[in-house]
Parts: C-alpha cells; sequence; structure tokens
C-alpha cells in the first residue's frame, strides 16, 4: 500500500526569519490525518535566516536528527556540546530524562536550510546523549548511505527505536532498488529532485508511506540530480 503526501498540502509558515513546512502536525499546525506514520513523528522543512534562529529551549523523550541541506547550524547544549553542522552531516540527540539546547543559523550573510526529524523513542527516561558525524558526497552517490540506524554501521548515528534511516543522491536516469523486511514500512521523502517510487511520481518535498511492499523501486526522472530519505520503520 501506498500514500502520496504532496509537498504543497504540508503545513506551510513564515516567519520572517523562518520559512517552514511540516510534513506532521507541529506547532499551529494541526491534521489529525497527519499526526505521524509507525514511530516517526516530525519532518520539518526549515530556511532560516542569517544570524536568526531558535533561542534555548527544553527537550525530552524524544530522538532528535538534523539534516542540513545548505549552510552552516550552530548548536548548543546542555550536555556542554557547541558546535556547528553542515551538509554531509548527520546529528543526533537523543533527549530521554530532558535537554535544553538552541539553534542558529551560523552565517551572517547565507541562509541555512535544514530538515528536523523526530522520532519516538522505544524507552522514556533514557540517558540524553549526543551524536555528530560526517561522510562524503561520493559515499551517498547513487547509492543508499546509512545515516542512523537502532544497529548503525560504522559512520552513522545510533537512535533508540526500531528504526533505520538512509540517503541517496541520485544521477538523473539512475535506479535504485531498496529490500523491505518482512512487516517493515517505510517513509520515503524527496529532498530534491524528481523520481518516481514503484511507479509513484513524486517532485521535490512529496513523500511516501509504503506498508505491505517487498521492495522500493527508486528512479531518478528529472534532468537534476534527485536527492531522497529512506525511513525503514518497525
Amino acid at each position: 500500500m501506498i500514500t502520496v503526501r504532496k509537498s504543497g498540502e504540508r503545513g506551510h509558515a513564515n516567519h520572517g526569519w523562518l520559512d517552514t513546512y511540516h510534513t506532521f502536525s507541529f506547532a499551529t499546525y494541526y491534521d489529525p490525518d497527519h499526526m505521524g506514520f509507525r514511530s516517526l513523528r516530525v519532518i520539518n522543512e526549515d530556511v532560516v535566516a542569517p544570524g536568526r534562529g531558535f533561542g534555548s529551549h527544553p527537550h525530552r523523550d524524544m530522538e532528535i536528527l538534523t539534516y542540513v541541506l545548505s549552510g552552516t547550524l550552530a548548536h548548543q547544549d546542555s550536555m556542554g556540546h557547541t558546535e556547528q553542522l553542515g551538509p554531509n552531516e548527520i546529528q543526533r540527540m537523543s533527549a530521554g530524562t530532558g535537554v535544553v539546547h538552541s539553534e542558529f543559523n551560523g552565517s551572517r550573510t547565507e541562509p541555512v536550510h535544514l530538515l528536523q526529524i523526530w522520532l519516538e523513542p522505544q524507552s522514556l527516561g533514557i540517558k540524553p546523549s549526543y551524536e555528530q558525524l560526517a561522510f562524503t558526497g561520493e559515499e551517498k552517490h547513487n547509492k543508499f548511505r546509512q545515516l542512523a540506524s537502532q544497529n548503525p554501521v560504522a559512520g552513522a548515528a545510533k537512535i533508540h527505536q526500531d528504526v533505520t534511516l538512509s540517503v541517496a543522491e541520485m544521477d538523473p536516469k539512475t535506479t535504485l532498488n531498496y529490500a523491505l523486511g518482512s512487516e517493515r514500512h517505510a517513509w520515503v521523502h524527496l529532498i530534491r529532485g524528481e523520481m518516481t517510487m514503484n511507479g509513484t511520481a513524486l517532485s521535490s518535498g512529496d513523500a511516501v508511506a509504503v506498508s505491505q511492499e517487498k521492495a522500493l523501486e527508486l528512479i531518478s526522472t528529472g534532468s537534476e540530480a534527485s536527492e531522497v530519505l529512506v525511513f525503514d520503520l518497525a
């Protein structure tokens, strides 16, 4: 079963300093038909103006992944981390019993474009922790590169939920296949470009919920490269 979530149907708010799209209900955007998918609770696509950002605020009992598409994000948290996050990196923060952090555009001249992802953890009240890992563009070129997993490969972040997140950047006319295990589900989010997923046409920002399928066939159909995230979920 395949259900398409079109980019233009997402929640949207433009606060001047922040232009944001919500795949699922978030903040003042509420849609009872789009509260999440399996343990996936949030995918926010944010563009933050130079020098602006989110001041210190708390989280608890959530796995938070951040993936920067362009620009630089400055991160600071109550665990003592002060970091800069850019493209081809994955940041994982397990909020657990509670953490306070801030996120700001690290540039005073260029916007930062990012995806922030929240996953509900398998267990509540874990010890807060943080990871930030970098990889090369070649590692995701015309192949899947694991970003995070409960049982991660080397170079991927460890998350406290039965989910594997992978990314691929595909040249035009390239095909990739992804096998789904028994009773697994997938959420496919097209970051940019055009493609088909099991014959369903997708454009930038579109997503697909997948259940009761054995495999995904992704074909990059546009004239420019495509980039896609695949969430493999219990």
